[in-house]
């Protein structure tokens, strides 16, 4: 059959590869895809916009496709599995109604509340002088929030209250995040170690993938601003079996019940965002409705499942009895970024070194990359993530760095401290 993936950046290219491999697929499409997904075997390009989604299904119905994997969270949103699914096509995505999860701050802080999923603390404002007035009496740090979809960079840890105060005029009153920060969420700070929890979901059934952990501010020591995400690693050592459970328990079965309680069916990926504080416990910091990037990269680099049949079962109910095999080692992204990233940066950059990256145990996933000429450019904010496979994420760790020396553009940046929680972690014990 031929699959579908809607998207462009290295979460779709990394999509694209891991569905090319499974002998149910013929062809992979993606829309509209990068240089990378250019590159693939049985893998083509088609110059869609994620977010029209009428080409799409039209796109869909005229190549005959088998099945579609939505990677970006705006056209889940925008419906855009209600449209396939009306005209008889698989979608695997959240519809509208449920991807509100993704979509509304509010909507998830809301839904966590009514259903007794552990959260921090919220309150919600429109109005500008309200939100200023509350943020006065909150203890500091404190998170704010733009409610709608911001890419990963409505999000503000205020240490003071000049900060706090600076963005929710940013969000209410300057409208940096357009509709999206027309309504501002204020919480509570969560102490503890950020880890990433993602399922595959059948509407009862949940499937969890392999734990990871990713590194969301662009500097190293986690300093800096708030990006879409500059690496991630697979397993994630703070998710232990117990705490898996507890996962399990207390966030995912309540959040899957939760919905369809609601009336809401969810079938697609979901993905938990937890804080783990100091005695283990998990709270949920947000919730997403599609596969995390870069945290898609080095999670699909160690499965050794076919996951187009994976989706599939999700469309009989056979989801449950389903096995997922993983390789045993570690799997580290570095994601390589644009000077400037994620503000304004040059597109339109000779990349160089891709050709000298040769080694079965790496993968360079491609992002913000366009292919001019024959030569590949720079052509976004996150440009790669550089994947390699280590039996500790320390060998993984020093196997991505050697690699992501070899590539380079004018101006190109990087984290050098990628994985360093779990390896410091790997030290304790192995001492």
């Amino acid at each position: 059959m031929k699959v579908l993936v809607v998207g462009g950046g290295g979460r779709e290219h990394a999509l694209a590869w891991k569905l090319g491999h499974s002998p149910l697929v013929s062809e992979v499409l993606v829309a509209p895809g990068n240089a990378g997904t250019e590159n693939e075997p049985n893998t083509h390009n088609i110059p869609i916009n994620p977010e029209d989604l009428e080409s799409l299904v039209a796109l869909a119905i005229s190549e005959s496709v088998g099945l579609t994997v939505v990677g970006p969270e705006q056209p889940l949103v925008a419906g855009i599995t209600d449209r396939f699914e009306a005209a008889g096509l698989k979608c695997f995505g959240p519809r509208a109604a449920a991807a509100q999860l993704e979509g509304s701050k509010l909507f998830t802080k809301s839904f966590l509340q009514r259903h007794n999923i552990p959260t921090a603390n919220y309150a919600s404002f429109d109005k500008l002088h309200v939100a200023l007035e509350y943020v006065k009496s909150v203890e500091l740090p404190m998170v704010i929030k733009a409610n709608g979809l911001a890419e990963g960079k409505g999000v503000v840890v205020a240490q003071t209250q000049m900060e706090a105060e600076q963005a929710v005029r940013k969000m209410l009153e300057n409208r940096a995040f357009g509709e999206a920060g027309t309504i501002v969420v204020i919480e509570e700070y969560l102490q503890g170690e950020e880890a990433s929890f993602i399922a595959m979901v059948d509407g009862t059934n949940i499937l969890p993938l392999a734990s990871s952990q990713d590194h969301k501010t662009r500097d190293d020591g986690d300093k800096g601003p708030n990006t879409g995400g500059m690496g991630a690693y697979s397993p994630a050592p703070v998710i232990t079996p117990d705490i898996h459970e507890q996962v399990m328990q207390q966030v995912m079965i309540p959040a899957i019940r939760g919905l369809s309680s609601e009336g809401l069916e969810y079938r697609g990926f979901l993905y938990a965002g937890l804080m783990i504080d100091s005695k283990g416990t998990p709270q949920v910091l947000e919730f997403n409705c599609r596969f995390g990037d870069p945290e898609t990269q080095p999670i699909l680099f160690r499965l050794r499942s076919d996951l187009a049949e994976l989706c599939l079962k999700s469309f009989d109910g056979t989801l449950s009895g389903a096995a997922v095999e993983w390789d045993s080692r570690a799997a580290l992204g570095v994601v390589m970024a644009s000077n400037g990233y994620p503000g304004n940066y040059k597109k339109g950059l000779n990349i160089q070194g891709l050709e000298k990256i040769y080694d079965d145990s790496v993968k360079v996933f491609q992002a913000g990359t366009v292919i001019n000429e024959g030569q590949v450019l720079t052509n976004g904010g996150r440009v790669l993530c550089a994947v390699a496979l280590g039996n500790t994420v320390r060998e993984a760790q020093v196997l991505a760095y050697e690699n992501v020396k070899k590539i380079d553009w004018d101006g190109a940046i990087y984290r050098r401290d990628i994985g360093y929680r779990a390896i410091d972690r790997e030290r304790v014990s192995a001492s």
